[in-house]
């Protein structure tokens, strides 16, 4: 048996043993297709699955959380590809001060807003997490973290044979305001001279829900997005939204967002677009019972050369198995920017199951 297979399972087995004892379990099942013809011919077909197990222990004022990820590209190892992969996604500790604040330690998947600055990335094989310090305050006008994090970023220019230490700072407060819920994030990083900062907000107006969403990267690039939606009956909903993007340079160097990948594969979204980009969304929804079905037409246009267009669809279905356990299948299409050449196509399959 190949050693890292072994390392794997041996792993795997540990874990299974602690969550035997857990107070809570969670799973979570994500398998992936790439169709794309642009990429690999006709009967191009390349499958990763991946597979979270996560298990908590606590008391009223503290608590232990530990989730580990389980990447396996199906067909590889016939091509002579890589084995199976396992890592640890979250590992933290948390406690209360007192009744002052919380304070979280250790490697946690953070989301703030609307992700766009910083966000879990739930359909990548390496999701973000921050290694660090995360404070909590619940105050009466809104909710208050503070956060730090550091790391050797590998990327960097080499200092002695060692990569230069990146630190991340980070203040994010939350709240509802008649009516509307805002929040607003900070960032900074010690590699950078500039920080990067974002305000969401979200609300109901005459029947139809509004939200809006504008970020400002490191390099001063920005990113605004709006979007409408109304329940036009009780079973069905319809969603327009603008994504657009200042012309100075590409949105999104050195974040940790939900998009920051700018792959369907990574990212499940269409991920950031390019300087002076524009993407106009319709979307339809229909739920009834356990079943939901959806829609999303993307047209991408760009302020700096008129004669750009880009075309996505997006598909999804979803079906609760019940109080525990939810089933979703998602198929894109994606022209690329390019009209002459093959469509890039996904089927995403989703099972999470919760005790």
């Amino acid at each position: 048996m190949k050693k890292n297979l072994r390392n794997v399972l041996a792993l795997a087995l540990g874990l299974m043993t602690t969550v035997s004892f857990a107070q809570d379990w969670n799973v979570d099942s994500r398998t992936r297709m790439d169709m794309s013809e642009a990429v690999g011919g006709e009967d191009y077909r390349l499958t990763n699955q991946r597979a979270t197990l996560g298990a908590t222990w606590g008391g009223s004022d503290w608590g232990i959380h530990i989730s580990s990820d389980f990447n396996y590209n199906l067909g590889e190892r016939a091509l002579g590809g890589g084995e199976a992969s396992m890592s640890v996604y979250e590992a933290y500790a948390s406690a209360n001060l007192m009744g002052m604040a919380s304070m979280t330690v250790g490697r946690q998947a953070l989301s703030y807003g609307s992700g766009a600055l910083v966000g879990t990335n739930d359909w990548s094989t390496n999701r973000n997490t921050w290694d660090g310090v995360t404070l909590g305050f619940d105050l009466d006008m809104a909710d208050v973290s503070l956060g730090y994090a550091s790391r050797n970023d590998a990327a960097t220019t080499l200092v002695d044979g060692v990569a230069e230490e990146k630190t991340n700072m980070w203040l994010n407060m939350g709240g509802e305001f008649s009516g509307w819920n805002v929040n607003v994030l900070y960032l900074s990083n010690s590699l950078l001279d500039d920080a990067a900062y974002g305000v969401d907000i979200a609300g109901g107006v005459m029947g139809a829900s509004v939200s809006g969403s504008m970020n400002t990267d490191y390099a001063g690039n920005t990113m605004r997005a709006i979007n409408l939606g109304y329940a036009a009956t009780d079973n069905i909903n319809l969603s327009v939204g603008q994504t657009a993007y200042s012309d100075e340079g590409q949105f999104g160097a050195d974040l940790a967002s939900d998009m920051s990948a700018g792959s369907w594969n990574e990212t499940g979204t269409i991920g950031y677009l390019g300087a002076g980009d524009e993407d106009i969304t319709y979307g339809l929804t229909y739920a009834a019972g356990g079943i939901s079905v959806g829609a999303t037409m993307h047209r991408v246009t760009n302020t700096i050369d008129e004669n750009y267009e880009r075309a996505a669809m997006e598909l999804n279905v979803g079906y609760s198995l019940g109080n525990n356990a939810s089933l979703g299948l998602k198929y894109i299409t994606d022209d690329n920017g390019d009209a002459t050449a093959e469509e890039s196509k996904y089927t995403y399959l989703t099972l999470t199951v919760t005790p």
